[in-house]
């Protein structure tokens, strides 16, 4: 009844900006937080950014100061802005929602910066 739909992910050089979007929909109530992963070839998937309904925001160290999140409340819609992009940067790129008790996953979006 959930569904995590993710989009902005692409090809872009070292130094530009990507902006992803996560929208979620159906029967949600009770959002605690949403968030995003990120996960290369032989790596574990790990923590990019997460934001709570009460605006309270996290960051990886690596993405401190480059990488920024937001929430749309109104349109259960979770952003990430990307700036400063690095080819360490490249990745698939994965939604995530607390919800309900409950946690759910989008499908991943690929990021690839490359010059």
């Amino acid at each position: 009844q959930v569904q995590l739909v993710e989009s902005g992910g692409g090809l872009v050089q070292p130094g530009g900006s990507l902006r992803l979007s996560c929208a979620a929909s159906g029967s949600i109530f009770n959002i605690y937080a949403m968030g995003w992963y990120r996960q290369t070839p032989g790596k574990e998937r790990e923590l990019v950014a997460h934001i709570t309904s009460g605006g309270r925001t996290n960051y990886a160290d690596s993405v401190k100061g480059r990488f920024t999140i937001s929430m749309d409340n109104a349109k259960n819609t979770v952003y990430l802005q990307m700036n400063s992009l690095k080819p360490e940067d490249t990745a698939v790129y994965y939604c995530d929602l607390l919800a309900g008790g409950r946690r759910y996953w989008g499908q991943g979006t690929q990021v690839t910066v490359s010059s």
